[in-house]
């Protein structure tokens, strides 16, 4: 179904958060997000109100994939990535992507990191190491976020475990919007760089210095991407 993608689409691109387009809808932040995630169908009226904010025909909106008309994927380049530092943290629990970097964006806040460097990156990645108990009986799965910290940033702020990335050569792929169809696009990406790469899939043995993957997001002009990032080493070639 595309009208959950579709508002999700638009509303980016009119630059409106979740909280200004309930107030222009007259409706809560979460029916929003229901219509976006398609749990939640509109009324009539509403669509009608929508079709006025963004400029669409109901035919349109409802029918058709407007996500379609941009490009999704960058092409995929090879960057030579310099040696980093970083402050990590990994979380098992149901939904570890928004537990892992909650906890980390928390941290920043603790540390100091973000009043001394409120740019700071904040780099994510899936931790694999959950049995298959824990993911079956239990619906456990694992990440890991991590902030790339800045030259010279010390803090005595515990709760992390700090590490170095060697410098290292990825293949990086940009995704649009990631999260409109993120059980399509986030793997898509993937699928193109070992595409790319000839890949067949990770090593099972890499470097313990350096990540075979991670991604980082990112907001500009308005629109949200994902850097997909892939060390070539750490890929066993098909």
């Amino acid at each position: 179904m595309n009208l959950g993608n579709n508002i999700y689409f638009l509303r980016k691109q009119k630059k409106l958060t979740q909280e200004q387009f309930a107030e222009m809808m007259a409706v809560t932040r979460q029916t929003v997000s229901r219509w976006e995630t398609d749990e939640v169908v509109p009324e009539l009226d509403r669509l009608t109100q929508m079709c006025s904010v963004f400029a669409c025909t109901l035919d349109d909106l409802v029918r058709k994939d407007l996500t379609s008309k941009e490009e999704v994927y960058s092409p995929v380049e090879i960057r030579r990535l310099p040696s980093f530092r970083m402050a990590r943290y990994v979380i098992i629990s149901v939904c570890p992507e928004q537990d892992a970097l909650n906890y980390m964006m928390n941290w920043g806040k603790t540390s100091g990191l973000l009043a001394a460097a409120p740019d700071a990156k904040l780099l994510g990645w899936d931790f694999p190491f959950v049995s298959q108990e824990q993911q079956m009986r239990f619906g456990l799965h694992g990440y890991v976020a991590a902030y790339v910290l800045p030259e010279g940033f010390e803090t005595n702020c515990p709760g992390v475990e700090y590490a170095t990335n060697s410098e290292a050569e990825y293949a990086v792929i940009t995704v649009t919007d990631p999260h409109v169809r993120s059980f399509e696009r986030i793997p898509g990406g993937y699928k193109r760089i070992m595409e790319y790469l000839s890949g067949a899939n990770i090593k099972e043995k890499i470097q313990d210095d350096v990540l075979p993957c991670f991604e980082y997001e990112y907001d500009k002009d308005g629109v949200h991407y994902m850097d997909i990032f892939m060390h070539t080493g750490s890929v066993e070639k098909s």
